[in-house]
């Protein structure tokens, strides 16, 4: 079975007998929460910030203890700030049963410090990582990146906001009561077993689709309520979803105002009335509340593999924001900064990344769906889409889709970029430091979400999916959507990497980045 099949298959999917606990939105209706806010965590006068990755309890749905991990507390982090031009010495103590690296998503910083892969923290033990940021202010995040596990240990809840500082952010108008009107949004899906657990598995038919879960969390929240000021209310908005793309919206059209993307500000505010928001990525917006009225956030449904199970069939809400009575004095600046013109650089070195997911993977995964929801993904089968696809894979049969064949497929290797899996010990290829590229890449080899992140670096968007970036995308850049077109990106690397602290780049979605979608790459002087 093709994935064209599935597009028309999945808006009806429902998780009868899987053996999941489902959405009930009687559940968040009546259980209205305030927004749980991330505690600010500034480093002391030395420059020195201790984070401590340790095990918890979090009560998610219907009163069930679910076990997690969290940075400094039970799930998520707190909200690092750090100023530009001011070194950090951040200790980071692993008190996890297991090693994990924390990856630093979207700071410049010198591969040694980067937290890849190859970084691991084991066990009861601690590392210490230093750099001096010379960037834009930005909402950046930190989250695990151990190799084959980075998606379990994002579930289990390892993440947290980096908000970088510099003397031009904190001069604007914009609102910065943290927590009343300057507000995070972390926006996460999650499966629960019916132990009240995380359901997460890394299996054939995830390192396809992707892991997606049936409830969204925000802020670790199930549509919790936010009281604000009336006004201009800013909301930092992270896709934290493991596969999940998001558009966001207001529930009453209401627009928002876009002023940062994962990089930094834009030169001016750019209005939209949705933001699509792929994994990994951050965009700040603000949004008037001047009316007094009540209005929630919601995501709409998206066109992707596996992502329109119910509930995400329909709009879901996730977030109510209800002004007060208290007005803010923040306003929304016709200029932010200025963003210096994409440069014209003459024999401009062009690199070729190519996506690909193995065929084999790709039946075996959607064959794992259809075997998931069998009752749904059977009954709106279009009969001559079915006879092409049993022309193609006629030889394929259901014995040799299992873990239970002789020689069972590897699909921990099954994404690859340009044609390799990839491997901690052979970084892919050389770039020189300062040295600009136009690196060109393509997701026609399968035909999937891929939102590419490219580490130690901020870069600018040529051309997105074939066509020109849309306005809200033309600033500073970590993560680029690729998916069945071709993206190209102008790049630079400012910092040193080595073959054993190489960069990473990578599809975002991340069990695609754990089943082989990444490569490590050097930067020598």
């Amino acid at each position: 079975m093709q994935r064209r099949d599935f597009l028309k298959l999945t808006s009806l999917l429902g998780i009868a007998g899987t053996g999941l606990i489902p959405y009930q939105s009687s559940w968040a209706a009546q259980n209205r929460t305030a927004l749980p806010i991330p505690s600010l965590l500034y480093p002391d006068a030395q420059g020195n910030i201790k984070l401590t990755l340790q095990e918890g309890t979090t009560h998610f749905i219907n009163g069930k203890s679910t076990k997690t991990w969290g940075i400094n507390q039970a799930f998520l982090g707190p909200a690092l700030v750090l100023d530009v031009g001011k070194k950090a010495s951040i200790k980071i103590d692993n008190q996890l049963p297991t090693s994990t690296t924390l990856h630093w998503h979207g700071l410049i910083i010198p591969g040694a410090s980067d937290g890849g892969p190859q970084d691991l923290i084991p066990s009861k033990q601690s590392q210490t990582v230093q750099f001096t940021l010379q960037q834009p202010s930005s909402t950046c995040w930190v989250h695990p990146h151990m190799h084959g596990q980075t998606g379990k240990q994002v579930t289990m809840g390892l993440a947290g906001l980096v908000l970088i500082q510099d003397e031009q952010s904190k001069k604007l108008p914009i609102p910065k009561n943290w927590g009343k009107d300057d507000i995070p949004v972390i926006l996460q899906d999650r499966q629960f077993d019916l132990q009240g657990q995380f359901a997460y598995q890394l299996d054939v038919m995830s390192a396809a689709l992707g892991w997606f879960g049936n409830h969204m969390l925000t802020n670790g929240a199930t549509y919790p309520r936010h009281i604000s000021p009336r006004g201009w209310v800013r909301l930092r908005f992270l896709n934290g979803c493991n596969a999940r793309t998001l558009i966001l919206a207001t529930s009453d059209n209401r627009p928002f105002y876009v002023i940062t993307s994962d990089g930094g500000f834009l030169q001016e505010p750019v209005k939209v009335t949705e933001l699509p928001i792929w994994m990994g990525e951050r965009f700040e917006v603000l949004v008037d509340t001047s009316d007094g009225k009540a209005f929630d956030i919601i995501t709409k449904p998206v066109q992707q593999m596996g992502m329109n199970l119910p509930p995400f069939n329909n709009n879901m809400p996730v977030l109510t924001i209800q002004p007060s009575s208290e007005r803010n004095q923040a306003t929304l600046p016709d200029h932010l900064v200025d963003m210096p013109a994409i440069p014209t650089i003459p024999n401009l070195y062009q690199r070729h990344l190519d996506l690909t997911m193995n065929p084999q993977l790709d039946k075996i995964g959607m064959q794992a769906f259809q075997d998931k929801y069998p009752q749904h993904s059977m009954a709106n089968m279009d009969m001559d889409d079915m006879n092409m696809d049993m022309s193609h894979g006629h030889e394929m049969h259901m014995d040799h889709m299992t873990h239970h064949s002789e020689h069972p497929f590897d699909f921990l290797n099954g994404n690859m970029i340009n044609g390799k899996a990839y491997d901690m010990n052979h970084p892919l290829f050389n770039v020189k430091q300062g040295k600009y590229e136009e690196w060109v890449i393509s997701g026609k080899g399968d035909m999937m979400v891929h939102p590419f992140h490219i580490h130690g670096t901020q870069f600018r968007i040529l051309s997105e999916n074939g066509a020109p970036p849309a306005p809200h995308r033309t600033g500073w850049k970590d993560i680029v959507h690729v998916n069945g077109k071709v993206s190209k990106v102008l790049v630079r690397f400012d910092h040193l990497a080595s073959p054993k602290r190489a960069y990473m780049a990578h599809c975002h979605l991340l069990e695609h980045e754990d089943t082989g979608m990444m490569c490590g790459f050097t930067v020598s002087a």
